[in-house]
């Protein structure tokens, strides 16, 4: 006899083993599996689950955070992240998985303005789905490298970029790991800066990432030049799959023939090659119809260009309008 369908929304009734299980699919990642729920959750955010089980198996699942500013931004801020997409078995139907999306909207719906489903995996073959549940496709660009070969990899670079590792190393500039709190703060300070002046877009505060490096959630490579930390990149890594490119910074243009924010990209990429993980995911290039000069940076390093695209589901649409509107306004600022 078939046991029923459940739909689980509280970790604590979530089998470990059949999660794991779940993670051999190919559209598995990094952000949803346990270890970044559970960080999550350590940093003081605000997690979510919802997991499909039938008879006995775990056949989708998506976790995810809830994110907002403080005070009395809070309500004018708060949103839904999904980061990676969900994870599906080869066994749950798109009718399952249209029923799933409904009851995670009906739960997630009065948490934030919106559901932004942030795609690492080709979802392509499910948008008719996730549309009938009540998300919009929004196309958006990625690239992905195979770093396999090394000797492949430095083929696939843009000769530049080469030319600017091999002097960064050449001037002294080191690939290190963070050995402990002070590099990583040195780190943060530089990330801080490229946030305030360039990104202006929300930053996790320094204890996510100082809890990221002491409880081993990603990898911390850091440049260090000139007695001190100049760059970096923080990168978690899916098995031997998928190393991440989560954050990355440098004091880019400070000191001659060093190139910090290139030296951390191919130190995450030969770290990749070293260590037997297959793919560099650089966790993003933008709109394909706007400019985007991060884009063109990371063009250079080889990769496939993907679009995998996000889902995005408005449950309040004024909001959202107004919320979008102070973003470009901060941005041009």
């Amino acid at each position: 006899m078939t046991k029923p369908q459940i739909i689980h929304s509280n970790i604590n009734s979530i089998s470990s083993e059949q999660w794991d299980k779940l993670l051999e699919s190919d559209s598995a990642n990094f952000f949803q599996t346990k270890k970044a729920f559970q960080f999550f959750k350590s940093v003081g955010l605000e997690p979510f689950i919802f997991a499909l089980e039938q008879d006995e198996q775990i056949t989708l699942l998506i976790t995810g955070i809830i994110q907002k500013e403080k005070g009395i931004k809070a309500a004018f801020t708060s949103r839904a992240i999904i980061y990676g997409g969900p994870v599906l078995s080869k066994n749950v139907s798109k009718r399952d998985i249209l029923e799933f999306l409904k009851v995670m909207i009906s739960h997630l719906k009065n948490k934030g303005i919106y559901i932004e489903i942030r795609n690492l995996n080709d979802y392509s073959g499910y948008i008719d789905i996730f549309e009938e549940a009540g998300f919009t496709y929004l196309p958006h660009l990625n690239f992905y490298l195979d770093c396999k070969d090394e000797q492949v990899m430095r083929k696939r670079m843009s000769s530049s970029k080469l030319r600017q590792i091999k002097k960064s190393i050449k001037s002294g500039a080191k690939i290190i790991e963070a050995q402990n709190i002070e590099e990583v703060k040195e780190y943060y300070t530089i990330l801080h800066d490229l946030y305030t002046t360039k990104v202006k877009t929300p930053l996790p505060d320094l204890n996510f990432f100082t809890t990221m490096w002491k409880d081993g959630v990603a990898k911390f490579l850091l440049i260090h030049y000139n007695d001190e930390i100049v760059g970096g990149i923080v990168c978690p890594i899916f098995q031997d799959k998928v190393i991440y490119e989560w954050f990355v910074c440098g004091k880019d243009g400070k000191y001659k023939d060093v190139y910090p924010s290139i030296l951390a990209t191919w130190a995450a990429m030969e770290y990749a090659n070293k260590n037997n993980i297959r793919y560099f995911d650089f966790m993003g290039a933008g709109k394909p119809d706007e400019d985007y000069g991060v884009r063109e940076f990371k063009s250079k390093f080889g990769g496939d260009l993907v679009e995998h695209g996000r889902f995005l589901y408005v449950s309040q649409p004024l909001l959202y309008k107004v919320g979008k509107t102070a973003v470009k306004i901060l941005k041009s600022s």
